[in-house]
């Protein structure tokens, strides 16, 4: 789901990607242009530059290109052609022809559109003006991209750019994305030393160092004490699972590029296999263990809400290209949590879960969020009383906690509609963090089908295994679809459970990789690795130190005794890059008088004080978690 954005600066951003191409043209004449869409924040071109290389060094020659032609583009001419008279417009443009091609073919109208020099393929929705709505831009970075999305395609040369309507607007958001680059999580993660990736330990894993580590541990018991206080019921569960309950969840037909490649069990000799042969896979998601520990035993409507969580690592395949940092992986740990209720009991459990959502957002300092509905898609799972049933449940729980929310149509899963929330950091940029889904497939059951079959024999995972069509459908009779969840209602007859996914930091790798762009890498005292550095003067002063740290650590704060061989200045200067929120000088007055100087982070300089009374002040801003 993309974020929305206003039709105008939609429109003004796509026009801009024309004006690129038609600049690249110019320069690099032989070069294809491919596509130019308008994205959030900005638009990009991808481009066949052939056998030429270009940079980001390169960019200013583009811009001054495009400022050269904007005054001859005075309005944008549109013409509908046919499939031929397309290949022949466009018949040196590859890749222009591929799209007419898929285009006609869907039955879509190919559209020509020309601004006075420049004749492309592309859909409408254009500026009026260009010569005088497009003059505040700036091209922003060059970056590669396989045609069509797909490593098996040639890899073209993508241009990013911004364009806004007035200079001021243009100002901001390049100072903000200045601001960015100093507190990428990637760079700051080296700095500060917080995390890593390498390829020995495999793409798209992190490894957490010990700073990291603490405050994820210090957030980890978080929020499982909020768990706790809300009446959840923590559990743990395998990282691997039998593929079987992933066909029976459907997971596997839905999600078989995203996971990771079958893990065939081998039996012991002499052990008697079971009648169909069982594979086992790394876990893309925690849901069905979830289901399986509900169904451990008959379940009575007393025992609703069963409220289900844990901190569960997952494993999917995402493409080399896609991965970024902490905030694009393979392995990562889902907050996870499934909510078990009646029907009845929905409105007020989706209101928790948002007023929960609320309480976690505020103490990391995320004031401003908005709420997504993703409705019904084409294809769906479940009754349409179901689905209205379910979409209007979401929208009274979102109205009840004041949570303002826009609809995206159709943009539901196909097992259930959900609200998605998206937070603003503190350079205002948005991110998605919590869910809350509903599920009509996995506590059903029913039979296979002929189009589960067929959906499934497209698979060559399945193709291989089974051999023939035949033997996949008596699997998957065998294994059915749903795992029928259910329990005893008052009247004493077996009822269907209503399920409810729902995340509220998403995982810890991407909410850690955002907190450290949120925060600057500067967390607050609570969740500091190190809340505190003692620095005395001289080594003179080093036994006063070490009792100061003794009397830190035992009251529980995270401290050490910095009293290294170099000047104080230079320690200082090391904390404050460290971004420790407190520094504790001590000479010999503070020695004699059993004080510490506080300086905080950011050359506060807090005066001189009783020990006891620094670690009282500490603990009450832990306890506030402030």
């Amino acid at each position: 789901m993309g974020n929305p954005q206003p039709k105008n600066l939609d429109n003004l951003r796509h026009s801009c990607a024309h004006l690129l191409a038609k600049a690249v043209l110019e320069l690099y004449p032989g070069a294809h242009n491919a596509i130019g869409p308008s994205i959030e924040h900005g638009f990009y071109q991808d481009f066949d530059f052939g056998d030429t290389k270009i940079s980001e060094d390169d960019l200013p020659k583009i811009e001054e290109k495009m400022r050269e032609i904007l005054p001859s583009w005075t309005h944008f001419e549109f013409n509908e052609v046919t499939l031929e008279e397309a290949k022949k417009l466009f018949k040196h443009n590859p890749y222009k022809i591929e799209l007419a091609i898929e285009f006609a073919g869907e039955g879509k109208k190919l559209t020509t559109n020309n601004p006075g020099n420049f004749l492309d393929l592309c859909k409408m929705g254009h500026v009026e003006n260009p010569s005088k709505e497009m003059q505040h831009f700036k091209l922003t970075k060059v970056a590669g991209a396989y045609w069509r999305g797909d490593e098996k395609n040639k890899m073209l040369t993508r241009i990013y750019g911004t364009v806004w309507t007035t200079q001021q607007e243009l100002d901001t958001y390049l100072q903000q994305q200045e601001e960015a680059k100093k507190r990428d999580h990637r760079k700051l993660g080296q700095e500060l030393d917080l995390f890593s990736t390498n390829m020995l330990t495999g793409q798209g894993l992190i490894l957490w160092h010990p700073k990291l580590a603490v405050a994820r541990n210090v957030v980890e018991q978080y929020w499982r004490d909020e768990h706790y206080k809300r009446g959840y019921q923590l559990v743990f569960t395998p990282h691997i699972a039998s593929m079987d309950m992933f066909v029976k969840s459907r997971h596997l037909s839905k999600y078989i590029n995203s996971m990771f490649p079958v893990m065939l069990h081998q039996y012991i000799e002499g052990e008697s296999a079971p009648d169909y042969q069982v594979d086992e896979v790394l876990k893309p998601m925690n849901c069905p263990n979830h289901i399986q520990i509900f169904k451990a035993r008959p379940r009575s409507y007393r025992e609703l809400p069963l409220r289900i969580g844990e901190l569960g690592t997952v494993y999917r395949y995402e493409r080399a290209g896609v991965l970024h940092g902490m905030t694009r992986v393979r392995g990562f740990t889902q907050d996870d949590s499934h909510i078990f209720c009646t029907p009845d009991q929905v409105i007020g459990e989706v209101r928790s879960v948002l007023q929960l959502m609320k309480d976690v957002y505020a103490l990391f300092g995320f004031q401003d969020y908005q709420a997504y509905i993703s409705t019904r898609p084409k294809k769906y799972l479940g009754s349409l009383e179901m689905w209205d049933f379910a979409e209007e449940s979401l929208k009274k729980a979102a109205s009840a906690e004041k949570f303002e929310y826009k609809i995206d149509e159709g943009e539901g899963v196909f097992y259930g509609p959900k609200i998605d929330i998206k937070v603003k950091d503190s350079l205002g940029r948005e991110w998605q963090l919590g869910t809350v889904q509903f599920d009509f497939n996995q506590p059903d059951k029913a039979e296979s089908t002929e189009d589960d079959i067929d959906e499934f024999w497209q698979l060559k995972t399945f193709k291989m295994k089974f051999k023939t069509r035949e033997n996949l459908a008596k699997y998957l009779k065998q294994i059915g679809r749903g795992f029928n969840v259910t329990y005893i209602d008052n009247d004493g007859k077996e009822k269907q459970c209503v399920m409810i996914h729902r995340v509220v930091f998403g995982s810890m790798e991407r909410f850690f990789g955002i907190l450290i762009e949120h925060y600057g890498g500067a967390f607050p005292l609570w969740m500091a690795p190190i809340q505190a550095v003692v620095i005395p003067i001289s080594q003179d002063q080093n036994e006063y130190a070490e009792k100061v740290l003794g009397e830190l650590r035992t009251a529980g704060l995270r401290a050490e005794n910095w009293n290294e061989a170099e000047s104080m200045q230079n320690r200082i200067r090391k904390a404050e890059h460290e971004k420790v929120p407190f520094m504790l000088v001590v000479g010999k007055k503070e020695a004699a008088e059993g004080t510490v100087a506080v300086r905080a982070r950011g050359n506060k300089n807090e005066g001189v004080v009783k020990v006891e009374e620094f670690v009282k002040r500490c603990l009450e801003k832990m306890a506030a978690r402030g």
